[in-house]
């Protein structure tokens, strides 16, 4: 009985691993008859990941041959013209990765527009007979090079801007009259023979160069960028505007830049270094410049033009009496004063007026030198943000970061920054060379940027 009963348990357990043995048969089949799908699913997302990456390139070619397209091409070109150059520049930085398909370029109303099409070689999708993927991107570009533009310049006429130009200018003036700016107020020197009825009259005597007068090499250089920009002086107009404590309109915008020259160089308009105002009234100023200025336009007729401000300025928000009235002495020294705290930056928010009305804010910052030997900077702006309580003040806000206990000056170009409506279009300068270039810069970087509307 033993060895019968050994024997049928020995088949049974043969039986069991015969049936295993189909079972996993079985399985095997299940598997390979999974694995087509399975690897076409994982190389489909394979495949269309790279096709993603594919278009992502096209689209970053398409845009940059529509930039060049249209900073190369002014608005007479024909389509024909336009094609050929974005094609040039397409093919000239595209990858061996996909094709180029057509170009359509439409050129109404100084837009261009362009599309392509491409396919992408795929790999484990060939499993399915899918052999290439379809990409295809769209863009479309619009240029103020090309569109009608009024050109706002702003010019900060306050006494800071008397400053000698040079650092051997500056010597001049300290090593003449103990002051390194010109203004048009204050004590009379006498020097020799010769009496001098203000610092100003001693500049101009001894032929030293302001900033003010900077300035105004800078405006010109602006106006010959017009000059080149728009030969046929149909598109571009230029208006003249000095900022102190209030602002005044020099000249309403026109396409005639010869106007705009004469009017720099004749010091009753105020533009000159033989004048300037007394103080500096940001809010005030720029909302009279709001009023000026208008809502900006799209750019496609003399009706409604895009519109740029180019503010050149130091950025302080001043008024002498805020400096010398009402101050306490102690011992020789000026330890108080009932204004100091409101000589400070400007609050970047009153430049919000102009930018929230879709115009282009550009800022020069002719950095305000510091001049540590003078008590009424030390007490100012050599003083700090703290000091100023400049949200009580003025309602300012100071960038994250940024601890109140830099000085005034030294704040200056963050809020500044802040003006402009971008960081691109913000510039500081602290020489007579950089003052000059840098305007004519901030110009030129505003008709390169090319929008991408697409």
């Amino acid at each position: 009985m033993k060895s019968v009963h050994s024997y049928s348990f020995g088949r049974a357990f043969e039986a069991l691993r015969g049936l295993r043995r189909n079972k996993a048969g079985n399985v095997g089949i299940v598997v390979a008859l999974s694995l087509v799908p399975m690897l076409v699913a994982v190389g489909a997302s394979f495949d269309y990941i790279r096709s993603y990456n594919v278009r992502q390139r096209m689209q970053s070619d398409l845009d940059a041959a529509l930039i060049a397209a249209v900073k190369q091409i002014n608005n007479t070109a024909d389509t024909d013209a336009l094609k050929l150059k974005v094609s040039d520049w397409f093919h000239a930085q595209v990858e061996n990765s996909y094709t180029l398909g057509e170009i359509n370029i439409d050129t109404t109303n100084h837009n261009i527009t362009a599309t392509a099409r491409g396919t992408v070689p795929t790999t484990f999708m060939k499993i399915a007979n899918i052999d290439t993927v379809p990409v295809s991107v769209a863009s479309a570009v619009k240029g103020p090079s090309t569109s009608y533009l009024n050109v706002y310049i702003v010019i900060d006429t306050s006494p800071s801007m008397l400053l000698a130009a040079t650092t051997a200018g500056q010597s001049a003036m300290y090593s003449g009259i103990k002051c390194q700016f010109a203004c048009h107020t204050g004590d009379s020197h006498t020097i020799g023979n010769k009496t001098y009825a203000n610092n100003y009259d001693y500049s101009s005597e001894k032929k030293i160069k302001l900033r003010a007068d900077v300035a105004g090499d800078a405006v010109r250089d602006v106006l010959s960028l017009i000059d080149t920009s728009d030969q046929n002086h149909d598109r571009i107009k230029v208006g003249l505007y000095s900022l102190g404590d209030t602002l005044t309109e020099v000249l309403a915008p026109t396409l005639s830049t010869s106007t705009a020259r004469a009017r720099l160089l004749d010091s009753s308009y105020g533009l000159t270094s033989a004048t300037s105002k007394a103080a500096t009234y940001f809010d005030v100023s720029l909302a009279a410049l709001k009023q000026k200025v208008g809502a900006g336009g799209d750019g496609t007729s003399s009706g409604s033009p895009l519109k740029l401000v180019l503010l050149l300025t130091d950025g302080v928000q001043s008024k002498r009496e805020w400096v010398t009235d009402s101050v306490v002495w102690s011992n020789g020294k000026a330890i108080s004063g009932a204004y100091w705290n409101k000589v400070a930056p400007l609050n970047p928010d009153w430049c919000g007026y102009l930018k929230n009305q879709s115009n282009t804010m550009a800022v020069l910052y002719t950095e305000y030198l510091p001049i540590t030997s003078d008590w009424g900077y030390n007490a100012t702006v050599g003083s700090t943000m703290a000091s100023a309580n400049w949200k009580n003040t003025y309602g300012g806000t100071m960038q994250s970061g940024v601890s109140t206990s830099i000085t005034r000056r030294d704040y200056i170009p963050y809020a500044l920054a802040d003006c402009a409506s971008s960081k691109s279009l913000f510039i500081s300068a602290s020489s007579s060379t950089e003052i000059t270039a840098g305007l004519s810069a901030l110009f030129t970087q505003y008709l390169s940027a090319v929008r991408l509307t697409q």
